[in-house]
């Protein structure tokens, strides 16, 4: 899903003369995607948004390290895959923690678990196929899905994927391949219901 209607090196500008309106183009041109891709890899809309925000906030602070030249778009993802991981990791942390905490007077009481599982949003998808979908996203590796979701959903090129996950291009292949079989063998069920079973 590349984009062809800015010029990213005129925004780039923008953005390292730190122009209020470069800020607001970028934030315009690319909140959906950023929020659309940091969904499908934490499973959340809520998170995905603030992996967004937090995306825009560090391409603020660290616009000087921008490389001249390179895809402006290439290196969000690759800022948001890190703030997305990076969500993920601290969930797992936290999802570590005993299920009975002790309050202020001794008492045990349960503790509240945050909800990880799939947030339902018009905006990002509305059906039933997509929710299983995603669901089946969520239950690969992060790293092939991360492979999966910036080829197959965000249409990056194999060099991109390279760039924004910082692995070598043979990598990123063999994860593309090995996250689009176990998605498949996920969705099998999915594919059999919609499509009867193949003889």
């Amino acid at each position: 899903m590349g984009r062809s209607t800015i010029d990213e090196q005129a925004l780039v500008e923008l953005l390292l003369e730190r122009k209020e309106e470069g800020f607001r183009q970028l934030m315009r041109y690319y909140k959906d995607d950023l929020v659309n891709f940091a969904y499908r890899i934490v499973g959340s809309y809520d998170d995905a948004v603030d992996v967004a925000q937090e995306t825009f906030i560090r391409v603020y602070r660290f616009i000087e390290t921008f490389q001249r030249g390179a895809r402006l778009r290439t290196w969000l993802f690759a800022i948001a895959r890190n703030v997305a991981l990076t969500m993920l990791d601290e969930r797992r942390r936290h999802r570590t923690h005993p299920l009975v905490e002790t309050d202020e007077e001794g008492e045990e009481k349960e503790r509240d678990i945050p909800d990880v599982t799939y947030v339902p949003d018009r905006a990002v998808d509305s059906t039933i196929i997509a929710q299983r979908i995603q669901e089946a996203l969520m239950k690969l590796p992060a790293v092939f899905r991360e492979a999966v979701i910036l080829r197959d959903i965000e249409g990056l090129t194999y060099e991109e994927i390279a760039e924004v996950c910082a692995v070598e291009l043979g990598t990123v292949k063999s994860r593309i391949n090995r996250g689009r079989t176990m998605l498949q063998e996920l969705l099998r069920d999915l594919f059999e219901e919609l499509y009867g079973k193949q003889q």
